[in-house]
């Protein structure tokens, strides 16, 4: 039930599962039976959740909360590190979580990870759903009650292609930018989110942004020389060492940082409060 009402579609979530489609069709039924209600409705040739199957997902993930805090429990009593840890961070992150999360798993290799990678929007809407264990924002979502503690910080730059003639000069100032391309991420995106408002914020004119969907397309853009980004200086580290470069630009890095984000009031898994506590210890001995 918990697979259908995620992929929306029958089809998908038996692939997911390795199921064949008729038997997930069957539970699916059965359980609507059983709960004497009808789970979902077809509109065109989509499902969707009606309100009460609304309702019976928020309590099924409830009570696979239940079940896996016990399970980590138990096996914590026995000296044991057993379980799942759902982890759901933005785009950037992804040059940050997944190096962390490896050294985690070799150390508690009895836990079990699943790793979700999106903009701000696609995370915020699993942040809604109460769907995962661990979230890293760069903006958490002031308007929904959360807990925020901050991870570390995440600098944006301005970057170019190597021989940009700009290059050697110090102190450029915005204006002198203003004839290059802008090639930013798409609206929801955390990173133009922050670009946005720190542009706002100082009155400092931005050209019409060229719009692209993903960090590695950007840096491939800029190599190509099609204009300039702002980026995360933590994914400009990982992108073509000596191919790109980061400008001087006057009032950058735009500061910013990274943040765990949790739902008020939800209970950490003891595998997340491991997760948290590793990844701030590596990051303070670095």
């Amino acid at each position: 039930f918990m697979t259908v009402a995620e992929y929306s579609s029958v089809t998908l979530a038996a692939k997911a599962l390795h199921l064949a489609q008729p038997t997930v069709s069957t539970q699916i039924s059965k359980l609507a039976e059983a709960l004497g209600c009808q789970l979902f409705e077809l509109v065109s040739k989509k499902l969707y959740l009606t309100e009460t199957g609304q309702e019976v997902l928020a309590a099924t993930r409830s009570l696979f909360d239940v079940m896996d805090n016990l399970e980590m429990c138990l096996a914590a009593r026995s000296g044991l590190s057993v379980g799942r840890l759902r982890i759901s961070v933005v785009t950037t992150a992804k040059y940050l979580i997944p190096n962390l999360l490896g050294e985690f798993c070799q150390e508690f290799p009895n836990i079990e990870p699943e790793f979700q990678i999106g903009n701000r929007a696609e995370i915020i809407q699993r942040l809604k759903q109460n769907m995962d264990d661990v979230y890293v924002f760069s903006n958490p979502p002031k308007e929904l009650d959360i807990t925020t503690d901050f991870l570390t910080k995440n600098p944006l730059v301005v970057i170019a292609k190597q021989d940009h003639p700009l290059k050697a000069k110090k102190g450029i100032v915005w204006s002198e930018l203003l004839n290059e391309r802008l090639l930013m991420r798409e609206n929801g995106s955390g990173t133009r989110y922050a670009i946005e408002a720190f542009f706002k914020e100082r009155g400092i004119k931005m050209q019409n942004p060229i719009t692209i969907a993903s960090n590695e397309a950007i840096k491939e853009s800029v190599m190509a020389g099609l204009g300039i980004a702002i980026i995360s200086r933590h994914a400009l580290k990982h992108m073509a060492p000596g191919n790109l470069i980061e400008l001087p630009v006057v009032d950058f890095p735009i500061p910013n940082s990274w943040y765990w984000v949790s739902p008020k009031g939800k209970h950490i898994s003891p595998a997340a409060m491991a997760f948290r506590e590793h990844v701030t210890k590596a990051l303070l001995s670095q």
